[in-house]
């Protein structure tokens, strides 16, 4: 990748003869590099017949400076090329090895921590017999797992654009992982509330926000390709994790089936880190909040959008197999294959979605799918036997599934300058963290208020949805008459 640089002073490239330049230019980068004096005295017979004749060799050099300035460009610079195009790294590429290896890393650190959240309706249905608690407590774990993931985007998004990704990603695995293992060793409400909600959160806020922000400047045309690659990470997630309690759970106790699961998600985020390599040079300077992106209306109005549409989301991930046990009858074991369903089918809606977006714009996919969305949400208080809700669960799976991979990438859209990914979508992931924080325990809430009726809690979730459609509805109409574009056009 190209680089530029500014010529060296004219002093400097006059104490080089053009013959000196190629030989030299290596050690000479090598000098200026370590602080040296790079000055060459340049040895010549004609220097020895006194000053007119040291004065006729200095304006014949001078007559070769623009020589001299192409060698010195060539030879000198490429030691600079490297640090250079970090600053101006140039379009994304769109492809590569570095790319692709960066996407595989991403979608582990989606599937090790939204695979786990996507699960959370096993926990929240086990916790609320094993702990005889309230649904609504119960959910509070898991919602305080998604609220920090997102709350500290701002700080993480910020600190990746600085050039700290790998000290956080580190921390982020080591958090995850020991809060696991941690939660195998709890046996009382408050001790899987600080294991499981407050160090995992932390721990897969520290991952997921800057890995978003690096595979996002990786990637143009097929962004939404690329998210939604990783975002298959939470179905197989979702698929993985039910699995294990399903198969584990009755065989070994709950103590070895979280051990498990922590191992699991150990060796997943260890190559997650190894693999993910940052593409544009760090931002030393500037703010954790870029105040000004709130003055663009389509940023703002996406900000509205995307914390309705998560929070009418999180309440189908977090209720859909306690109402399968609750309200149709099924088994325990019967409404974790529901789940697993429900993130299986979501792998689907997360490809199709985004290779459409690729196509026709973020903005212009995620509108239908958030209307669709909250169209199922509605229907699901008419589901009336478990066939019905397996079929419900489908259609939802692919809904939801695609709101999820949609929303980093359409917001990654939003953004033109590069070295600003990490922090405009930590902003916003620390403004819908309150989605993940009030949208679970209110559905929890209105499901004890009405004795254990579920329909509360659907019409709520339908409702956060059809808001949040409206809010990106006004985004795109914004962003489009902004850019003076018709109706129809990809945006």
């Amino acid at each position: 990748m190209a680089a530029t640089t500014g010529f060296p002073d004219r002093a400097d490239a006059t104490e080089k003869t053009e013959h000196d330049l190629p030989q030299n230019a290596a050690q000479d980068a090598t000098d200026r590099r370590s602080g040296h004096d790079t000055t060459k005295y340049v040895t010549d017979p004609r220097l020895d017949h006194g000053n007119d004749a040291r004065g006729d060799f200095r304006n014949e050099e001078s007559n070769n400076v623009q020589d001299c300035r192409t060698n010195t460009i060539t030879e000198l610079v490429p030691s600079v090329a490297a640090s250079s195009s970090l600053a101006h790294p140039g379009p994304p590429p769109d492809g590569g090895l570095w790319a692709w290896l960066c996407v595989l890393g991403t979608f582990l650190v989606v599937m090790n921590t939204w695979g786990v959240i996507n699960s959370y309706g096993v926990f929240q249905s086990y916790y609320v017999t094993a702990l005889d608690r309230p649904p609504s407590d119960i959910s509070w774990i898991g919602s305080i797992n998604v609220f920090l993931l997102f709350f500290i985007g701002t700080f993480t998004g910020r600190l990746t654009d600085a050039g700290f990704f790998r000290p956080l990603s580190i921390s982020g695995a080591i958090l995850t992982a020991s809060g696991t293992l941690a939660t195998s060793a709890c046996t009382k409400y408050w001790q899987i509330f600080l294991a499981q909600g407050i160090c995992v959160g932390i721990g897969s806020g520290c991952l997921f926000c800057p890995a978003v922000a690096i595979v996002s400047t990786y990637f143009n045309k097929r962004r939404s390709l690329a998210i939604g690659i990783t975002a298959c990470g939470s179905g197989v997630g979702g698929i993985l994790y039910p699995m294990l309690v399903r198969q584990l759970l009755p065989r070994v106790g709950f103590g070895w089936t979280m051990r498990t699961i922590g191992f699991v998600q150990a060796g997943g985020l260890a190559i997650a880190v190894a693999i993910i390599r940052p593409r544009v040079r760090p931002r030393k300077t500037g703010q954790f909040v870029e105040w000004s992106a709130f003055c663009e209306l389509e940023y703002t109005s996406y900000a509205c959008g995307s914390v309705l549409c998560l929070m009418g989301a999180y309440v189908t991930f977090f209720f859909v197999a306690a109402y399968a046990r609750d309200i149709q009858g099924m088994s325990y074991a019967n409404s974790l294959n529901l789940i697993m369903m429900m993130n299986g089918i979501g792998m689907v809606g997360r490809l199709r979605l985004t290779h459409l977006a690729d196509r026709f714009g973020n903005l212009t996919v995620f509108v239908p799918t958030a209307g669709a969305g909250a169209l199922l949400l509605y229907s699901w208080v008419a589901v009336s036997s478990p066939a019905g809700l397996y079929a419900w669960a489908s259609f939802s799976g692919m809904a939801t599934g695609g709101i999820q991979s949609l929303f980093p990438s359409a917001l990654a859209s939003l953004t033109s300058d590069p070295q600003k990914q990490g922090t405009r979508i930590g902003m916003i992931f620390t403004i819908v963290s309150f989605a993940g924080l009030i949208g679970p325990p209110i559905g929890g809430a209105l499901i004890s208020a009405a004795g254990g009726s579920y329909v509360g809690a659907q019409v709520f979730a339908g409702t956060c949805l059809s808001l949040g459609m409206a809010f990106m509805m006004a985004a795109r109409e914004i962003k489009r008459r902004k850019n003076g574009q018709d109706m129809w056009v990809m945006v």
